[in-house]
């Protein structure tokens, strides 16, 4: 059997548990992302099943359900935050107040151009202001300071695919991790530029990424605690959190994560303050 880049498939080995995208394929060895995580790996030829449409119909409808399960989550706590935001603005309804809001701006660095697609379309849909970016890990660190510069975003998502090999190593060395370390750099990186962990919040990480050195590197929130997949959509939920919670109001690890698809196996961080402005009156321009 022979496999061609962009094929869809799935490994023997692990019980086809899931579902990959063929990047490269080499003599004997098929580089492979997750189609839905945020996974890296590479396997043998023979291990791999080339994923029937069927099957594959099966699995996008699947995955679909729990994508829309989360966002449906999120509207329903940006609903109350709504609700919240204009009880405030009106001093609990007494007064008729038309408001304004100044929503935060994200820089969204991926490695993965598909996953970006899927990403910039979700912010569009939650009606978050996105500058997407799509760049290969092992650029991240050098380039991250001239976007920084360039777009002066308030929350910077730092993802793309990752993975952690026993083989190479133990769970605390950075050597057995295939882009932790890129992602790290780029957080110490962004840190340069606004050291202020309530002034400029960044998530980093992907699948079973270093959690402990990305947060000790700068992180507000990021993956992966246990070394689990992290679905291709939750760092959009973790920034819309954030970009839709108050300025004055603290978003608790807690909240942070309800929202997202892995939960908090695969996803942590610290503490954070908000970063919504609500302003009045609101003036139509003529």
């Amino acid at each position: 059997m022979s496999y061609s880049k962009g094929d869809l498939v799935t490994r023997y080995s692990y019980q086809h548990d899931i579902l990959f995208r063929v990047s490269s394929v080499k003599k004997e060895l098929v580089d492979l992302v997750g189609e839905e995580v945020r996974l890296k790996a590479d396997s043998p030829i023979d291990d791999l099943k080339l994923v029937e449409e069927r099957e594959l119909q099966k699995r996008r409808q699947q995955g679909k359900e729990s994508e829309e399960f989360s966002y449906r989550l999120f509207r329903q706590d940006y609903q109350l935050l709504k609700e919240k935001r204009q009880y405030q603005a009106t001093d609990g309804f007494i007064h008729e107040a038309s408001y304004f809001q100044l929503p935060a701006k994200v820089l969204h660095i991926d490695g993965d151009a598909m996953y970006l697609k899927k990403c910039i379309e979700l912010y569009q849909r939650i009606g978050l202001q996105v500058h997407g970016v799509h760049l290969y890990e092992r650029d991240m660190p050098v380039r991250i300071t001239e976007l920084i510069e360039k777009i002066q975003p308030n929350i910077i998502v730092i993802t793309g695919h990752d993975a952690f090999s026993k083989n190479k190593g133990e769970k605390q060395d950075l050597r057995a991790y295939r882009n932790s370390r890129y992602f790290i750099e780029a957080v110490r990186e962004a840190r340069q530029t606004n050291p202020n962990l309530d002034q400029l919040v960044i998530f980093a990480g992907a699948c079973q990424s270093h959690f402990e050195l990305l947060v000790r590197a700068g992180a507000n929130f990021a993956s992966s605690p246990f070394r689990v997949n992290i679905h291709a959509l939750d760092p959009v939920y973790i920034a819309a959190k954030v970009a839709y919670t108050p300025f004055m109001e603290k978003v608790s690890v807690w909240d942070a994560i309800r929202t997202t698809l892995t939960g908090d196996k695969g996803m942590g961080g610290v503490e954070t303050r908000g970063l919504l402005r609500t302003g009045l009156p609101y003036m139509e321009e003529t």
